[in-house]
């Protein structure tokens, strides 16, 4: 924690929050961040072999508070940020795994440049219309999808009724019909 204050994370902190002289041999990085009070700086430049960054409880005011040099990360664990949207993961244009959970997510239309998608963390948002879903069928990657937690799964959208017939799994199912696995059950399983 007091080692961001006084600066944006510039080589010289990145090494001691690391704790390597190399900052080529960092391919994993663990850590809490509030961007309302310091800037992370561009620090994916100094990480070219970063393939995993997790910043859960952390403090973000946007994705784009990462910059947009960590093109070549793999997996990124942003729970419980504070997030209320996914504007500028675009940059992130390698990304395997995206775990999202308990944010305040609501608009998945960010997600549709993510070639590479295979897993995706959604438990917990806001995510209120069933039709968000559609943006994912981009993702023709993605196999494991967790939603649960969000309204989709009582009712279509927040305006209609609760419906005893209406089957989120189902839904979602129809529009992504290549995914395997849906809040950790076989997507199959309606």
């Amino acid at each position: 924690g007091e080692l961001l204050i006084e600066e944006h994370l510039s080589p010289r902190k990145l090494k001691i929050l690391a704790g390597v002289d190399d900052l080529q041999q960092v391919k994993a990085l663990e850590m809490r961040v509030d961007t309302r009070e310091i800037s992370l700086g561009n620090f994916g430049v100094h990480l070219s072999n970063l393939r995993e960054l997790k910043l859960n409880n952390s403090l973000l005011v946007s994705v784009r508070d990462l910059g947009t040099s960590l093109s070549h990360l793999h997996v990124l664990w942003m729970a419980r940020c504070g997030l209320s949207d996914l504007d500028g993961i675009s940059s992130f244009s390698s990304l395997k795994e995206l775990y999202v959970a308990y944010n305040n997510i609501s608009d998945l239309s960010q997600l549709t440049w993510l070639d590479h998608l295979e897993v995706l963390d959604l438990e917990g948002n806001n995510i209120e219309d069933i039709n968000e879903i559609q943006y994912l069928q981009l993702c023709c990657k993605l196999s494991h999808l967790t939603v649960e937690g969000n309204l989709i799964c009582l009712k279509p959208n927040a305006e209609s009724a609760e419906d005893p017939d209406y089957n989120y799994r189902a839904e979602v199912k129809k529009l992504i019909p290549h995914l395997k696995c849906l809040d950790r059950i076989p997507a199959s399983q309606t």
